[in-house]
């Protein structure tokens, strides 16, 4: 018993590094030592802050009061989604292990962080106040894509977005495109950017449905591009404009011997936790979406 759960703690580590090569949003996470917790399990506490603004000083009376708010926004945690599967001993050991090695690593990569991926992007497109395209639009040539990203930059400036820590999210095909435009202005805007990321159309909409599991037709779980949701071009993200924040996440095993029901391999995963945008902070994010 004691060599299977060395094994397997060393294997749990691993799934965890999957989703770190694999996830497109993993370094918008928060720190959580940034947050409060709630006073219920589902949430947690935010401090905001306002204040007046200058006004003239008197040599008579001297400083004008200025007042300091200084309020606590509660926000609950939207998304809590599992999955267990069951692989028979025999199976897994006739295949060398390779069958619940693969079940549980190919589950992470090709379905976890997939639709955690999506959920965010939709959840970051769908907040309200955020800057964006007027209308839709396809992007089909690298100048197209560079004078949009020139106007996603001017707006986010204007609304005087710190420059620092703007990730650039764009599709790979997108992205392509506008590298391949070989002059010094790309190179300017593009190199402005903290970082550029390339995400798959598969999940880059603005907004989606995510399947329960058990109601017909959605049995197998997972998630689709919603009615009304659209193709997104790109998106550009300031760091600290976004609540992301996840709180359990859970990758657990049970070998046939510790298996009360079946001699086999249980594999269980949850994922909770938090995507939201702070409420001073939309400008902080610009979305280009397709018509």
């Amino acid at each position: 018993m004691a060599n299977a759960i060395t094994k397997f703690q060393k294997f749990i580590d691993l799934l965890d590094e999957v989703y770190k090569q694999s996830s497109c949003t993993a370094d918008l996470d928060g720190d959580s030592a940034l947050v409060q917790a709630g006073k219920n399990a589902n949430e947690i506490i935010i401090p905001k802050i306002s204040m007046d603004g200058l006004a003239d000083y008197s040599r008579n009376s001297g400083y004008v009061k200025g007042d300091v708010t200084l309020t606590n926004e509660t926000v609950k945690f939207n998304y809590d989604r599992g999955r267990k599967f069951s692989v028979d001993n025999m199976d897994n050991e006739e295949t060398a292990g390779l069958a619940f090695g693969k079940l549980s690593s190919e589950f992470i990569r090709t379905k976890t962080t997939p639709e955690l991926d999506a959920f965010r992007f939709a959840t970051y497109a769908g907040t309200e106040g955020i800057s964006k395209v007027s209308a839709g639009a396809t992007l089909s040539t690298g100048n197209d894509i560079l004078t949009a990203l020139i106007a996603a930059q001017n707006k986010m400036d204007e609304d005087e977005v710190s420059p620092e820590n703007r990730i650039l999210y764009i599709t790979p095909t997108l992205f392509n495109l506008v590298n391949n435009v070989d002059t010094t202005k790309s190179r300017a805007v593009l190199d402005s950017f903290a970082k550029i990321v390339k995400v798959p159309q598969s999940r880059f909409y603005t907004a989606i449905k995510m399947n329960d599991g058990t109601t017909e037709g959605e049995t197998a779980g997972g998630f689709a591009k919603a009615t009304a949701g659209k193709d997104i071009n790109f998106m550009v993200i300031q760091k600290s404009a976004v609540i992301q924040y996840p709180k359990h996440t859970v990758n657990k095993v049970i070998s046939p011997e510790d298996n009360q029901t079946d001699d086999s391999w249980m594999f269980f995963f949850r994922a909770y936790g938090l995507a939201d945008v702070y409420e001073n902070k939309a400008a902080g994010i610009y979305l280009h979406h397709k018509a």
